[in-house]
C-alpha cells in the first residue's frame, strides 16, 4: 500500500530542514496530459490516482524551463517531457515554480511536489533518499559576455576568475573540480557566485558581478541563440574533472512513485514521444539510448 503524500517520517524531517535553504515554490500551471486508465495508471500510488495529476517543482532554467513574466506560465523541454510521461500514466501534469534546487528537494520530501526534473546531477547520496532516472547527459560549459573585459578563450583561463552558477547545481560541483585543477597548474582558485537560477547567473555575467556564468551545455547554447552575438562559451575539459555528468529526474523513494515513473519514461522512448521532443529543442548531443534507474550507486 502506497504511503499517502501528506506522512513523512521524522528522518526525512530532519533531511529537509537541512536541504532547505530557500523556502518553497508560487502555485503553478496545470499541464495538459490526458486523464484516464492507462497500462500503467493501475500501478500508480493511490495517492496519484486520488489526486489525479503528478505535481512537478522546477526553477527556472532554459530550455528545459522558460517560465513567462507572470511566472506560472512554463514552456521548454520539461514540459514537454512532464505531458508525455503524464499521459502514459494517465494522470495529468503541473508545474510549480520554486526558487531553485534546495526548495525543489525540501518540497518534495515534504509532500509538497512529487517529481523535480532538473536538469540535476545523479548521486549515491541523492539516492539515499530519492530515485534517479536518468533520462540525459550534459557537460558543464561557461558562458562569456563578449562585451566582457576579461577575456577567456578555454576553460583553463577560468582559473582565478569569478563565475556565477545555480546553488547546490552540478555545476557548484564542477567548479570546485576546476579549482582543483588550477591548484594544480600554480594558478589562482575561482570564486564561486551561488544563485538561484540559471537567469540569474547570467545576468551576473552581463553586469560584470561574475566573469562567467556556469551552466549545462544546452543551457549556453540556448543562451547564445537568443541573444546573438552577445556570448562565447567554453567547456569543461575530462583533464578538469569534467567527464559526461547523468542528469536525473528525482522522484522521493517514500512515495512509491519513482519505479512507476521509470516505467512511463521506458514507454515515452519506446513511442517516439521522447525523440521527438529531443529533437525539437536540438538536444540530440544529450539523449541517451535509454532511461536508467539508480545507477549512481553501483559508480
Amino acid at each position: 500500500m502506497s504511503m499517502p503524500r501528506t506522512a513523512f517520517t521524522a528522518a526525512a524531517a530532519l533531511v529537509l530542514l537541512a536541504a532547505s535553504a530557500c523556502g518553497g515554490g508560487e502555485d503553478g500551471a496545470v499541464g495538459q496530459g490526458a486523464p484516464g486508465k492507462t497500462a500503467l495508471y493501475e500501478t500508480l500510488p493511490d495517492a496519484v490516482k486520488e489526486a489525479g495529476v503528478i505535481r512537478f517543482a522546477g526553477d527556472s532554467h532554459p530550455p528545459y524551463r522558460i517560465v513567462a513574466n507572470d511566472g506560472k506560465t512554463v514552456t521548454g523541454v520539461d514540459k514537454e517531457i512532464q505531458e508525455a510521461l503524464a499521459k502514459a500514466l494517465g494522470v495529468k501534469s503541473e508545474i510549480a515554480i520554486v526558487s531553485g534546487l534546495p526548495a525543489a528537494l525540501s518540497g518534495m520530501l515534504s509532500s509538497r511536489y512529487d517529481a523535480f526534473n532538473g536538469p540535476v546531477k545523479d548521486t549515491a547520496e541523492r539516492e539515499k533518499q530519492f530515485d534517479a532516472i536518468v533520462w540525459m547527459v550534459s557537460r558543464t560549459s561557461y558562458l562569456i559576455p563578449k562585451s566582457a573585459s576579461t577575456k577567456v578563450g578555454s576553460s583553463g583561463d577560468l582559473c582565478g576568475k569569478r563565475i556565477s552558477g545555480t546553488a547546490g547545481s552540478i555545476v557548484e560541483d564542477q567548479v570546485k573540480l576546476l579549482t582543483q585543477w588550477c591548484a594544480k597548474q600554480g594558478k589562482a582558485a575561482i570564486a564561486f557566485l551561488p544563485l538561484a537560477d540559471t537567469n540569474g547567473t547570467i545576468l551576473a555575467a552581463k553586469s560584470g558581478r561574475a566573469d562567467a556564468a556556469g551552466m549545462t551545455e544546452s543551457a549556453a547554447i540556448d543562451a547564445m541563440a537568443k541573444e546573438k552575438d552577445a556570448f562565447t562559451y567554453v567547456t569543461q575539459t575530462d583533464e578538469q574533472g569534467a567527464g559526461v555528468d547523468q542528469l536525473a529526474m528525482l522522484v522521493p523513494k517514500s512515495s512509491g512513485l519513482g519505479p512507476v515513473m521509470f516505467e512511463a519514461f521506458k514507454e515515452i522512448f519506446k513511442n517516439g514521444a521522447y525523440k521527438k521532443i529531443v529533437d525539437k529543442y536540438g538536444l540530440e548531443n544529450v539523449a541517451v539510448d535509454a532511461p536508467k534507474l539508480n545507477t549512481a550507486a553501483g559508480r
